[in-house]
């Protein structure tokens, strides 16, 4: 069995792998690997092309788990979503700390916010005025970071101004960027997306982070490398190495320092009990040696939920439904190779806003909703003292946030097409679009109460893990969920948007619902090893979790450079 020495060693080679890799190996004395079990398709036009990111997804660039997209390749989950850069809102990364997370508040993560993207180039006043930021009091020009940032497509689409029209109408325009002042923890804004703005291309963890470092001497990255298991010395939980699958032979790497395992929310529960750290029970009825009980491990699984209704536009409208078809999809396709632009540098979403749900507003809601939170409180569900504990912090931080009007228990967004991206139970492939032109709306259940597992169903590494995500098993989610859904019709049938959509609304025959799988558990582990991915969130931000996720991995590289004495560049 072939056997490799490193000073680190990284398991995945996703958002937060590549984000360590580059910081950690800035320090020429140490040897960093990384292991990524997929290929490198950072040159797909599935991965490049903003417009093309549905392209990817049931292909091999997807681990084809049965709940939702988990990036398989270089990148990994960066590499194949709807490019989405969502702020986080101050209340929500304040709950990490308010669950005993020291050091993860706001204040202490916000400069690592800063420290992943550059701020957009500078816009004329007609491009603000469209995408409703003329009348921010404070607008984000500071960040220098690797992820390049942008409004994606056309920034004068008449989507854009009536958004924030309707919502300015209804009181809900943020009056500052969220990435400035995220204290504004409500409102409708112009999002921004991972989108080069001057390649028009994805950025991502691969071209921001790891290509600009890749000739470094003590950096080195196997693709199409399986991380198996982690190894212990005997009988200790002090970690070794791994064990990896690459080509046709099982190898070994050691660590002198640490293993870090950035597998992602499913991947990494999996990796951990196949490697003996988990709920014993669930270790021993497959066989597998326990090094930690941790009962934690693979629990608290959260989702964001969405739905999504698709109204017919009118027929002067932009959108990307025309992209359907073959020979209108050949020009954008020119178009975009030769010159950049056209329908193809439109990113997954165009509108965001963060919302609560009004109907609790007034004083017959906010007493409906708290004899709600009183009947649904988390049961004993055999949980040991310290874990229902935090079950019922989890439940009271997630309480306060709906009972809150200035916090958001919904997002809601845009998209310029009927998106074939529901699947259809009968045939499990997905809803085909309608013929015509449409913009979805949608709503995402922002901070869920129901939380699900995913656990290992064998010991054999190759077996994909049972995933059950429990969606909307808290009679609560049930509820706001549902007004928010209804919400969507109201926020349609608004006057600022009837030159848009073609009246009486007409939804389209393919509106449903997808999912998007976010985080899991913050793991006590062995010594020498730690978890560094979207799995380490212990509640969920309002909105898309990319930024959050690098964030959380510029921050997890200084803590590890300042234990390690490591230099840094810069």
């Amino acid at each position: 069995m072939t056997s490799e020495s490193y000073d680190f060693i990284i398991a995945g080679g996703g958002t937060s792998a590549l984000v360590l890799a580059a910081r950690l190996s800035e320090d020429p004395s140490q040897q960093v690997l990384v292991l990524e079990a997929g290929s490198d398709h950072s040159e797909d036009p599935r991965v490049t092309i903003p417009a093309l990111y549905t392209a990817s997804q049931n292909t091999e660039l997807d681990w084809n788990f049965q709940t939702e997209h988990q990036g398989k390749g270089l990148g990994d989950s960066g590499a194949i979503n709807a490019h989405i850069f969502a702020p986080p809102t101050k209340k929500a990364i304040d709950s990490w700390a308010l669950l005993g997370n020291d050091g993860w508040s706001w204040e202490e993560l916000r400069v690592y916010y800063a420290k992943v993207y550059t701020s957009p180039p500078k816009l004329s006043d007609d491009v603000r005025k469209s995408l409703g930021l003329d009348s921010w009091t404070a607008k984000d020009e500071s960040g220098k970071g690797p992820i390049q940032v942008s409004f994606p497509g056309n920034p004068t689409h008449p989507i854009r101004e009536a958004w924030a029209a309707a919502f300015k109408d209804m009181g809900y325009l943020t009056p500052s960027d969220p990435w400035v002042d995220p204290s504004v923890g409500v409102g409708a804004f112009s999002n921004l997306v991972s989108i080069d703005p001057i390649k028009m291309e994805r950025s991502h963890s691969v071209n921001a982070y790891y290509y600009p470092v890749k000739s470094r001497e003590n950096l080195h990255l196997l693709t199409n490398a399986v991380v198996e298991k982690v190894l212990f010395e005997e009988d200790s939980t002090k970690v070794t190495g791994v064990q990896y699958h690459y080509g046709n032979e099982t190898r070994t790497a050691t660590a002198s320092k640490e293993v870090i395992i950035a597998a992602g929310t499913i991947q990494s529960s999996k990796l951990l009990e196949l490697s003996g750290i988990g709920n014993a029970d669930t270790l021993a009825r497959h066989g597998i040696k326990v090094v930690k009980d941790l009962e934690g491990v693979g629990e608290n699984l959260q989702d964001h939920i969405i739905c999504d209704m698709g109204f017919e536009a009118v027929d002067d409208l932009e959108t990307l439904d025309c992209l359907q078809k073959p020979e209108v999809l050949g020009k954008a396709m020119q178009e975009f190779m030769i010159n950049r632009t056209g329908l193809l540098t439109t990113g997954g979403i165009s509108t965001y806003a963060y919302m609560p749900v009004i109907k609790y507003h007034s004083a017959e809601g906010q007493g409906l909703l708290k004899q709600l939170l009183n009947t649904n409180r988390p049961a004993a569900r055999n949980l040991s003292g310290k874990a229902q504990a935090r079950a019922s912090t989890y439940y009271d931080i997630l309480g306060n946030t709906l009972l809150d009007p200035n916090a958001p228990s919904g997002a809601y967004l845009t998209a310029l097409s009927n998106s074939p991206i529901a699947p259809d139970p009968a045939i499990g492939k997905p809803v085909p679009p309608g013929p015509g032109k449409y913009v979805d709306f949608g709503t995402i259940l922002a901070q869920p109460l129901s939380r699900g597992g995913v656990h290992i169903k064998s010991n054999d590494p190759p077996d994909a893990p049972a995933i059950n995500p429990q969606y909307l098993t808290n009679p609560i989610d049930v509820e706001v969920f549902a007004e928010h859904v209804l919400y969507l019709h109201t926020l349609a049938a608004s006057p600022a948007l009837k030159d848009i959509l073609k009246q009486p609304l007409k939804l389209s025959p393919s509106a449903a619902y997808f999912t998007d799988l976010d985080g899991v558990k913050k793991y006590i582990l062995g010594q020498n090893l730690r978890v560094v991915d979207a799995s380490i969130v212990p509640l969920l931000p309002p909105g898309n979790l990319q930024s959050t996720v690098y964030a959380v991995a510029e921050r997890a590289a200084d803590l590890i450079k300042r234990e390690y004495a490591l230099k840094s560049v810069g």
